[in-house]
């Protein structure tokens, strides 16, 4: 079955910008340490460049999470069971989702991506590769409640949450994010998440700042779309990527440093770095087990299964979403 044209769930005002990355990126900048959330970094070129990085040598979390989901099939295929519909937050990847999806035996797919044309172009990639499967695409936020196709309103509900994004959101957004999740999916649902976990310091440094350059391009990208699509002046040339390991948060942050001072405009409003500001872009969360699961638990989800890589540097989990308490 081909893949719909997909539902469209992202507020653009009349020229088609998106109101809420305008308003974040304004607000982001304004603050004395200037910020951007992560989620903006995956326009179309984004999460082309994001897909780019999974394959350079340095960046271990892809091989573990693919390693995980090749080794344990059969384990998924217990642990779930047949005929759920597959609700993916963030377009597929085309190497991870399909060996889900041929371990479990879905009703149906449901790619949710902020990321228009990647979605659509996963989207078919995955309906050609499971020519009987149905596959609705939805271009939305998932950061937000979203409403799923009428189509799967009745099938039970696998959320698919990989490439420990989690992780890009401090405890308080995660567990908004969880809960969102929550009720996207309903009751009765459960959650397959991928969470990395604490290593070496230069382990981390470098899987955030490979030799080749591809994350430096990635995170640079922001930039180049915000002079885009934000009619920005931001000179480009004079900000880098920079890769930071924070041991008090158990994070790795990424930042856009300015090499010089620089004056800009973003959406007719004029700002200025100085030179060793940055522009903070993206945090990623390293998770103990203890931690992982208290993250998951204040989000409204009971962990069941855990699995690791052989190298237990990744860990795949498994969850069901929470029974609600009614208060007395």
């Amino acid at each position: 079955m081909a893949a719909e044209e997909g539902i469209a769930l992202v507020d653009k005002d009349e020229q088609g910008v998106d109101r809420a990355f305008r308003e974040e990126v304004l607000t982001g900048l304004s603050y004395d340490q200037k910020a951007v959330p992560a989620r903006w970094l995956y326009d179309d070129d984004g999460s082309q460049l994001f897909e780019d990085i999974t394959q350079v040598e340095e960046y271990y979390p892809t091989r573990a999470e693919t390693e995980i989901l090749t080794e344990r099939g059969a384990d998924f295929a217990n642990a779930i069971g047949p005929g759920r519909a597959v609700v993916e937050f963030g377009s597929g990847s085309s190497v991870k989702t399909p060996l889900l999806l041929r371990a479990i035996d879905p009703a149906a797919y449901v790619p949710l991506d902020i990321a228009g044309d990647f979605l659509r172009a996963a989207a078919a990639d995955l309906a050609q590769q499971f020519p009987g499967l149905a596959v609705h695409p939805v271009e939305a936020d998932f950061t937000k409640e979203v409403a799923l196709p009428p189509e799967t309103a009745d099938m039970p509900k696998l959320g698919f949450f990989t490439g420990s994004t989690i992780g890009n959101m401090v405890p308080r957004t995660g567990v908004d994010l969880l809960r969102s999740m929550r009720a996207t999916l309903g009751a009765k649902s459960m959650l397959l998440i991928g969470m990395d976990l604490v290593k070496d310091r230069k382990v981390l440094e470098a899987a955030y700042d490979d030799a080749k350059g591809v994350t430096a391009a990635f995170n640079l990208n922001l930039a180049h779309r915000i002079n885009r699509e934000l009619d920005g002046t931001i000179p480009v040339d004079a900000l880098r990527h920079e890769a930071r390991w924070h041991d008090d948060y158990a994070r790795i942050e990424m930042h856009l440093v300015a090499t010089r001072d620089i004056t800009f405009e973003v959406a007719g409003r004029k700002f200025a770095m100085a030179e060793g500001e940055s522009i903070h872009t993206e945090n990623s969360h390293k998770f103990s087990r203890r931690s992982a699961f208290m993250l998951l638990r204040a989000g409204g989800w009971t962990p069941l299964q855990r699995w690791l890589d052989r190298q237990e540097r990744y860990s795949l989990i498994l969850c069901r979403a929470a029974e609600e308490r009614i208060a007395p």
